[in-house]
């Protein structure tokens, strides 16, 4: 079994530590857990790795997020998996901060990054974890705010959620998207 684990982001110093790099951030801590390095790849820096038997293919898109669906139809296409095994990991403005929750298909839910892959795949039917970023912005300040630093405030509760991120990537790979979502959904 193969699965393809995206998270979402922008690439370049300046964004590395933005509320809009969760996916990356999550990926990063993957990688450095496990004492791996992405090496940079068509479309994406990419890691292959191996979990309790199953291939695990992690793609951080250098496509920008709002662009992320070349990269994600590429690597699906490349690695033969199937849209099913796909792990879209994205911030969520209409999530409280901190708050994880795991979906099976559906909407974008006005995320434009998860639009534009819908849009490559001509699919809705993938799974995305949804990281909580919260709304505290004005009207007119969604970008800022999204493209704006975490607090010393969030980092602390971001980072234990980004152990749990890890946690829901290794169950998704090893019990499927509903078992995952039945045990970490009631958790937040």
């Amino acid at each position: 079994m193969k699965y393809l684990i995206v998270g979402l982001g922008n690439i370049g110093e300046s964004y590395k530590n933005t509320r809009h790099n969760i996916g990356f951030k999550i990926l990063d801590a993957w990688s450095k857990a496990s004492n791996l390095d992405f090496t940079l790849s068509r479309y994406a820096y990419f890691l292959e790795t191996k979990f309790k038997g199953r291939a695990l293919i992690f793609i951080k898109p250098t496509t920008y997020v709002n662009l992320s669906g070349k990269a994600v139809s590429y690597w699906l296409q490349k690695k033969k998996i199937p849209v099913e095994n796909l792990l879209v990991i994205s911030d969520d403005l209409n999530l409280q901060l901190g708050k994880l929750k795991l979906k099976l298909k559906g909407g974008d839910g006005g995320h434009n990054g998860l639009k534009n892959i819908e849009e490559f795949l001509g699919s809705k039917k993938y799974s995305r974890l949804k990281f909580g970023i919260g709304h505290k912005f004005n009207k007119g300040e969604q970008r800022n705010y999204v493209l704006g630093e975490w607090t010393q405030e969030e980092n602390i509760e971001i980072n234990k959620k980004i152990l749990e991120s890890i946690e829901i990537i290794k169950s998704f790979t090893s019990i499927g998207t509903e078992r995952t979502m039945n045990f970490f959904n009631k958790k937040n």
